[in-house]
């Protein structure tokens, strides 16, 4: 065999567009066994990143007066021409940013570093990348993994496309119907 013909580091490795539920639990666990001061805050930030499809910036600009605890809701201002608008917030999300808001050193951004300071865009990859080691995936990890896995999980529980198009912001819907396409929800029920 010619070194033409041999597989290199590079085209072994493997690669993905979204991470399963399952994957995103495992990436969260791994960050809180880690420990340290950040450990919870990178914890939040990756189940936040996860179920509202945030992109970095979207996330490192939330602020403590886009979220409302008392309702349950957060306003997520969408970056790239997509659509800002109100989300509800789970119950295990509005823990966690109880926690957040008591625990760490008060500024009016949710996600900060020592300083006080937002997040950069670099700080949240670094973030979720070194989250995917810890975890033990094979694969590399990456921030927007985990929005193409809230459209995936979406389409895949049955969501209409529509809204799906609007909980992720997308201006355009051929944006939303890449997640519509590849859900094997689409296929149930034909061998009933």
């Amino acid at each position: 065999m010619n070194s033409q013909n041999t597989p290199t580091t590079e085209s072994c490795k493997i690669t993905r567009d979204h991470l399963t539920p399952n994957e995103v639990s495992q990436l969260i666990e791994a960050v809180k066994k880690k420990g340290g001061w950040y450990a919870y805050r990178n914890a939040t930030l990756i189940l936040m990143l996860y179920r509202h499809g945030l992109r970095r910036t979207e996330a490192a600009h939330i602020r403590w007066s886009d979220v409302d605890l008392a309702e349950g809701t957060i306003y997520i201002r969408r970056v790239k021409g997509s659509r800002s608008g109100r989300h509800p917030i789970g119950g295990d999300e509005m823990r966690a940013l109880k926690k957040l808001r008591r625990d760490y050193a008060p500024s009016p951004f949710v996600f900060t570093g020592n300083r006080r300071t937002p997040l950069t865009e670099r700080t949240i990859s670094h973030i979720v990348h070194q989250a995917g080691i810890l975890a033990g995936f094979e694969f590399t990890v990456h921030a927007h993994l985990l929005r193409h896995a809230c459209g995936y999980y979406l389409a895949n529980k049955g969501v209409d496309t529509r809204i799906i198009q609007d909980y992720l912001g997308h201006a355009n819907i051929q944006n939303t119907v890449r997640y519509t396409q590849l859900s094997s929800a689409r296929f149930e029920g034909l061998w009933d």
